[in-house]
């Protein structure tokens, strides 16, 4: 089959986040589809461009975006993509299926578009439920807006011809809207063992980025934005801020990131240590330094919902795993034995978690060694494209 994917984010290894649909689309390739990916980049010199990756034709549309917008200024970029990836995707030629995944909920626009209007039927993933999620978070209060996005949720769902949930909560949420369950599955987020693995440590590498070598270091990577609740580590720092032998690495970036920066200079936190973005190759290599890994959430209902990346590259790496979200993934790693959960309310007791791990190393070791267990063994990339394809593969032999 022809296959149109529509991702507004997409990214491959070289970049420094998420790199689900590349894999996917691999393995779609290996299947003997042909992929087309429709994106966004603010860097190419043209308002399109089409380039050939790793066997993927890749169309960026120049629609600038970023982590550190604000609510305005991201609006204004997922209505330019959608309006714009609608008007490619409807003169794309012989397009056998349509992979839209979100976020936002506007990425189904132009899927929509494309099934009504030539009759090509879509597969939607859902990536975090919106509206709900801006709804929780207060980014969405009007009421007239709110209801006619829920009616924009729920007409993507009737249409698609099949939908991908990242998680249990995700996927329950589908379902409320009144879609039949053999319409929906759930396919998490993946772990990387060929990218993220426990090797000996790269104590030169500490050097270079200022840490110490044999300190216990926590790390935390991936988005600082306001919906990753990261307030919350530092005022978790701050109650270990003299523990010399403690570290903190923090990698990615976001909206809250300077504000993050300014409370540990007012706090006088000198162990938390914001590093920026890397390539996976770099960020690899920072984490296996590492001890722990640290993966937070806001403490707001709908984000217990979330299949958050950095969790599953953690798994790879074979990393203890702390998350403050109270859904499916403070069971994973209590059933999985590769890892704590801390009450997100109360920031001592991330401190207090913290301490344990670094007091009890063997206890440490365990719950690394389940850790890379349940990536190899269930949440690899490699089993979980491979679902997806089969879902593709099924939804072909119908069309």
């Amino acid at each position: 089959m022809k296959i149109l994917y529509i991702h507004q984010y997409f990214l491959t290894p070289k970049d420094t986040a998420g790199t689900r649909s590349y894999w996917i689309c691999q393995e779609l390739i290996k299947d003997g589809h042909q992929v087309t990916m429709l994106t966004t980049s603010s860097k190419i010199d043209s308002k399109i461009k089409r380039v050939k990756v790793d066997g993927i034709e890749v169309i960026y549309l120049k629609v600038p975006y970023s982590q550190y917008m604000g609510v305005l200024k991201r609006l204004k970029s997922f209505v330019s993509f959608m309006l714009k990836s609608a008007r490619l995707a409807l003169r794309e030629k012989d397009v056998d299926l349509v992979i839209a995944t979100s976020t936002p909920l506007t990425i189904g626009f132009p899927a929509l578009v494309t099934k009504k209007l030539k009759g090509t039927p879509f597969l939607f993933e859902v990536r975090d439920l919106w509206p709900e999620v801006p709804i929780q978070m207060g980014a969405l209060k009007n009421k007239i807006v709110i209801r006619l996005a829920t009616w924009f949720e729920k007409t993507i769902y009737k249409n698609a011809r099949y939908i991908v949930a990242l998680s249990p909560g995700m996927m329950e949420g589908v379902l409320k809207r009144g879609i039949a369950e053999t319409k929906v599955s759930m396919i998490p987020n993946m772990s990387k063992v060929d990218v993220f693995w426990s090797r000996e440590k790269d104590l030169g590498l500490a050097d270079r980025l200022g840490l110490k070598r044999d300190s216990f270091k926590i790390v935390y990577f991936g988005a600082m934005g306001l919906a990753n609740g990261m307030d919350y580590i530092i005022d978790a720092i701050n109650h270990i801020k003299e523990q010399e032998d403690i570290e903190f690495v923090f990698m990615g970036g976001g909206a809250t990131e300077p504000v993050l920066k300014q409370k540990c200079e007012k706090l006088d936190i000198k162990n938390a240590h914001f590093l920026g973005g890397f390539p996976l190759k770099e960020l690899s290599a920072i984490v296996n330094l590492c001890d722990v890994c640290l993966i937070t959430f806001a403490d707001i209902p709908i984000l217990a919902t979330n299949s958050p990346n950095k969790l599953f590259d953690s798994l790879s790496a074979g990393k203890p795993v702390i998350v403050n979200s109270p859904g499916w993934t403070k069971d994973l790693v209590e059933q999985g034995e590769c890892g704590v959960f801390v009450d997100p309310k109360n920031p001592v007791d991330l401190a207090n978690k913290i301490m344990f791990l670094k007091d009890n190393p063997g206890k440490c070791k365990k719950y690394g060694l389940n850790a890379r267990k349940l990536a190899e063994t269930k949440y690899d990339k490699s089993i979980l494209c491979r679902e997806f394809a089969d879902i593709v593969d099924s939804i072909g032999k119908r069309i």
